[in-house]
Order: structure tokens, then C-alpha cells, then sequence
């Protein structure tokens, strides 16, 4: 049966203004970096998170390149959904990709030059039978590439009309300034910025968010819920069919991750949600989205079951003075941004 979404969906959600553009963007974004892939086809369960998401009112969807495994298979299963049940909805979604992590072999499938990110964003057009996509972001900050170039790259992916909007991701604040002006000098927006945030990762805060405000340009926050770390199912043990449990490069880094102070702090954070009436991950994304100028936080759910608790996050969204102080004797830097090294100066 095709999908019809619900008519109602638009009717309980407030949608944030991005920056100072003409874009609004849901509060809570969902992302395609898990459990959307696959060699053959999306499961039904990933389907089945896309509708409940579509029918809530969420319009934004976040993919990369490199989002699978294998690569290439999240953008090329999601473009089935958008050919068929998505078809008629698609002026109503945002989808945005990104291209920066390594994608193929040989010197041109990796970094932000610009032989790869105008050849990647016509791949991901192709998986995702797509004549543009709404946001293409440069997905991390090039050391070896001029930022000049970069830009160049992003300026003629607008000027082609691949993409209507760009945006960068993990950049620092000097990295973000140097950008932004390059894309004026070229009579582009750079619309939004990308940053890992969440209450265990708090580097933006020291002049990001700033520089983001003084730019006006938007920002969605990535990992509000540290993969997971910031739920309660690593709070006594580690629980089957978690993202920590899996056997992969990532699984083994959120096990280290696990330590002493890690586990102190989450059952702090833990019982102040409880007095909030929320859970551990509502309270999360509540609190990356205290910031006025946050735009969305950008989630990833196994299921529809999750997608709802985090979707109901946005029935608490105010914290009393008290509160915060609270929150800050446990919401500590913790090591766990994994993307720390893009964003240096």
C-alpha cells in the first residue's frame, strides 16, 4: 500500500527560522547515518521511521555520502522511498547530503577539493534520483585544501543548481568566520554549520555559538545524544542491540568511553530528567535546544519507539535557572567528540 501521510502533521510542531534565511527547519532532524542502509533494499522497520517522522511533522532528512554500510546505500535507499511513497511530498522535505570523509579509492575520493565534491554530490543525485538536494554541506574542515577552493567548489554546486543551500559541518569558529566571508566575496549564503554538540560535548560553547550568532548563520547540532551515550541503557550494563554493542570501529570507542566519571555524570543527568518528568534523552535535547539560536538538533533512532521519545522531547523545552545550574555539575566534557580534530584551529 502507498504511504499517505498524516494531514494533521504540521499542526503541533514550531519551526525554527534558519539563521536570518527564508528556511525553517523542525526542531528535532532525523539523520541516516545508522540503520538506514543495506545492500538490497530499506527494512520496513527504517520505512516505518521515515513515515512516523514525516507524519509528525519532521520535513528535514540528513544524509552523507558515506552514510551505509556500504557507503552510498543509506542516500540510495532512501531515493527508492523518495521515487514512491516520498514522490509527492518531496517540495514539502528538506533533504541535505555532505561529501568530506573518504568515499573511493585513489587520491579524488576524499577531503573537500573540488574534483570531489562536485563529482560525490552528482553520485549522491544519482542514488537518490534527485535533480538537487536542499542543503549540501562541506562535511569537514580540509587542512591541505585551500579553503578558497572549497568554496569555489560550493559556489558553482549553488550557481548549477545541484543545491539550493550550502553549509558547512565540524569547522572551528576561525575556520567558520573564513568561510562565511569567502562565500560572500562569491555571492553565496553560507546557511548553517553542523556541530557535534550535546551535554557531555560542549566545545561550541566557547565561540561557536557566538560566531554562529553574530554571522547569522544557522546551526544543527549532531550528536545530541553522544551515540547514544546520553540515554539510560549504558547505565548499569550494556544492553543487546545498542549502537556500544555492535562489533565495529565505533562500538569499541564508546566502550572506552565508558569509564568512571562517564557513568557518575549520566546517573546525575539521569535523576534531574526524572524530576522533569522526562527521560535521559529527552532532557538531552531539550537542553541543546534551550539555545534561541539553535535551529535543530539532529538525531539517530533504531526505531519508531525511539523516534517517538526523542520527537517528545520538543513538550519540554524550558528550564528554570535552578535546573541549569544543576545540570552543569554533571554536563562536563567527557572526550567524546569524535570529530574534534576537523574543528582545530
Amino acid at each position: 500500500m502507498t504511504y499517505s501521510a498524516n494531514t494533521k502533521r504540521y499542526l503541533n510542531l514550531n519551526y525554527r527560522r534558519c539563521g536570518n534565511s527564508g528556511l525553517l527547519l523542525p526542531p528535532i532532524t532525523l539523520g541516516l547515518w545508522h540503520h538506514f542502509s543495506g545492500k538490497q533494499k530499506m527494512s520496513d522497520k527504517a520505512k516505518n521511521m521515515l513515515f512516523q517522522a514525516f507524519d509528525r511533522g519532521v520535513t528535514h532528512f540528513d544524509l552523507a555520502n558515506n552514510y551505509g554500510p556500504p557507503p552510498g546505500s543509506a542516500e540510495e535507499n532512501f531515493g527508492k522511498v523518495l521515487h514512491t511513497d516520498f514522490k509527492k511530498y518531496r517540495d514539502e522535505l528538506i533533504i541535505s547530503t555532505k561529501a568530506g570523509y573518504h568515499m573511493w579509492d585513489g587520491p579524488y575520493g576524499n577531503w573537500s577539493s573540488k574534483k570531489y565534491l562536485i563529482s560525490s554530490l552528482d553520485q549522491s543525485l544519482k542514488r537518490m534520483r534527485l535533480d538537487y538536494v536542499d542543503i549540501f554541506y562541506s562535511h569537514r574542515y580540509d587542512p591541505l585544501t585551500p579553503l578558497e577552493e572549497t568554496a569555489d567548489a560550493l559556489t558553482q554546486i549553488i550557481n548549477q543548481g545541484k543545491a539550493l543551500y550550502v553549509g558547512i559541518s565540524s569547522y572551528s569558529s576561525k575556520q567558520t568566520i573564513k568561510m562565511n566571508k569567502l562565500l560572500k566575496e562569491r555571492g553565496i549564503r553560507c546557511l548553517i554549520h553542523q556541530p557535534s554538540y550535546s551535554l557531555i560535548n560542549r566545545w561550541i560553547e566557547k565561540d561557536l555559538i557566538k560566531t554562529l550568532k553574530d554571522l547569522k548563520i544557522g546551526c544543527i547540532a549532531f550528536s545530541p545524544l553522544a551515540q547514544g551515550m546520553l540515554t539510560n541503557k549504558y547505565l548499569i550494563t550494556i544492553q543487546k542491540k545498542t549502537r556500544i554493542s555492535e562489533n565495529n570501529e565505533l562500538a569499541i570507542k564508546l566502550k572506552k568511553m565508558r569509564t568512571k566519571s562517564y557513568l557518575m555524570k549520566i546517573k546525575g543527568l539521569d535523576k534531574i530528567a526524572k524530576k522533569r518528568g522526562q527521560s535521559l534523552a529527552q532532557m538531552a535535547l531539550s537542553w541543546v535546544l534551550r539555545h534561541p539560536s539553535m535551529t535543530s538538533a539532529l538525531i539517530g533512532a533504531r526505531n519508531v519507539k525511539q523516534l517517538d521519545e526523542c520527537l517528545d522531547s520538543q513538550n519540554n523545552l524550558i528550564f528554570t535557572k535552578k535546573e541549569l545550574k544543576e545540570i552543569d555539575k554533571y554536563a562536563k566534557e567527557e572526550k567524546i567528540n569524535l570529530w574534534a580534530n576537523s574543528s582545530k584551529d
